[in-house]
């Protein structure tokens, strides 16, 4: 026997032993999900065998999971070109990152129907599909919404980025999480964990010298998980809040919904949409009238731990995108805000929006105590007084605003004393004052609105000089 032979022949042996060894050890830490371990063995393989299927299949589904979507795109595309059946999953939940909807709709239903063949369970599929589904008809009607301004910060200092008129009302971190005081302070939502683990929205007004107990809106919190960032328009129907639910992109999306006076309760939530929405975690979404502006925060695009404060100006009517007329990838962009100046293609309406902003940003009480009004006018004008007016209608007008206001002021008044009232009375007195009540809480929104309203038409006629 030749020696030299067999010692080549036992070391190719030993060779392709150990590369199995090595292979065998790096797919069980693929399916123990252990990705960054498997992913430097599968790369290995794949570049000395380039052609292989399923070394394409989990290097590319590797790269997937430790977040290298790019690098994974062309590994996974390969495999599923040579009919890798678990490609086609890993494929269409990356097209469902890049939000590329209809490609992530092709490879789940071409997984499905291989799945089929096979006679294996396609349940968890199905649930992909159909997420990829309604995120395929969410992109068709995004919002044309300019964004003005975002900023990265720690999720835990979420709430104190945001800059609230006091007419909005106040998110703050109660004692188990986000909870939303209205103008008044008398109404507020608190966010409670029940006996499951998971939390709900739960209302509570205030009493004479305490809170009353938290009282849970069944009908929002049966409808989904985890509901939490409750925020209450000025109009004191519309609210909006974040949840992990069925609808959702990604972990938590942004809803809306509206309080029903005649049946005590909240008609069924919508999703909120694009850009809002994302394949990411959406956690909050507040509209400042009195100022004009929209805030809502992300952790899309955003490392661990942190979040983007995204800042908009609110449509009076939802306007949405031509989709068939927008260039794809451009429409990518908008719904994802990839590039927010891509949004903004109305150049007076962001100088305004951009001024209110620095106000609302760096303007100090201080400041506000030296003037008897403030009036926001345009992007390079802020009233203090009344000489500064140039239309006499304008001004003639903001002394109707000053009034109204001054009435709602009283009313709020009045109807935090009746409040007492009540609190303080018996069954009788109780009776007696719940119909006033309900009538002064109706026209305190009502002038809130005229209130908003006269404001725009101020500004209006003082910028048409």
């Amino acid at each position: 026997m030749n020696i030299k032979y067999t010692l080549a022949a036992l070391a190719l042996g030993c060779t392709a032993t150990a590369a199995a060894q090595t292979l065998n050890q790096a797919k069980q830490w693929f399916l123990d999900g252990r990705f960054a371990e498997a992913k430097p063995v599968f790369e290995k393989l794949v570049k000395q065998a380039p052609s292989n299927a399923n070394y394409n299949f989990w290097y590319g589904a590797c790269c997937y999971e430790t977040g290298e979507y790019t690098v994974s795109q062309k590994y996974l595309e390969k495999a599923a070109g040579r009919q890798v059946i678990n490609a086609y999953l890993y494929l269409g939940r990356l097209y469902y990152r890049l939000y590329r909807f209809d490609e992530a709709v092709e490879n789940i239903e071409e997984h499905i129907s291989w799945l089929e063949k096979k006679k294996r369970d396609t349940a968890e599929a199905e649930h992909e599909l159909d997420r990829c589904r309604r995120a395929a008809r969410m992109i068709r009607a995004t919002e044309d919404v300019a964004v003005i301004d975002s900023f990265t910060v720690d999720k835990d200092d979420l709430l104190s980025a945001l800059k609230l008129s006091r007419e909005s009302g106040e998110i703050a971190m109660g004692e188990s999480g986000p909870q939303f005081t209205n103008e008044m302070g008398d109404k507020r939502l608190v966010v409670r964990t029940d006996d499951k683990g998971k939390t709900g929205l739960y209302a509570q007004v205030k009493l004479i010298d305490r809170w009353s107990d938290p009282e849970a809106l069944a009908s929002l919190n049966d409808t989904a998980d985890n509901l939490t960032y409750p925020f209450v328009d000025s109009d004191g129907v519309t609210l909006y809040y974040a949840a992990e639910s069925e609808e959702c992109l990604g972990g938590y999306d942004l809803f809306v919904t509206r309080y029903d006076s005649d049946d005590n309760a909240y008609l069924r939530p919508n999703n909120v949409g694009m850009p809002f929405n994302s394949t990411a975690n959406d956690y909050l979404y507040a509209i400042d009238d009195f100022n004009g502006l929209g805030w809502f925060a992300s952790d899309r695009f955003q490392p661990e731990g942190k979040v983007c404060v995204y800042v908009f100006v609110p449509n009076e009517q939802k306007v949405t995108y031509d989709y068939e007329a927008t260039d794809p990838e451009q429409m990518i962009r908008l719904a994802s805000l990839h590039d927010i100046r891509s949004t903004q293609t109305d150049a007076d309406k962001v100088r305004r929006a951009r001024q209110q902003l620095a106000q609302v940003m760096y303007g100090t009480k201080e400041q506000q105590k030296k003037t008897d009004f403030e009036l926001v006018v345009n992007d390079r004008s802020v009233y203090t007084q009344w000489a500064d007016f140039r239309s006499e209608e304008a001004r003639t007008k903001f002394r109707e605003l000053l009034q109204l206001q001054k009435d709602l002021d009283g009313l709020c008044a009045s109807l935090e004393q009746q409040r007492s009232r009540y609190a303080q009375g018996n069954r009788a007195t109780k009776q007696q004052l719940a119909p006033g009540m309900l009538d002064q809480e109706k026209r305190v929104a009502e002038l809130r609105r005229d209130v908003g309203r006269l404001t725009v038409e101020v500004r209006n006629l003082e910028n048409a000089r």
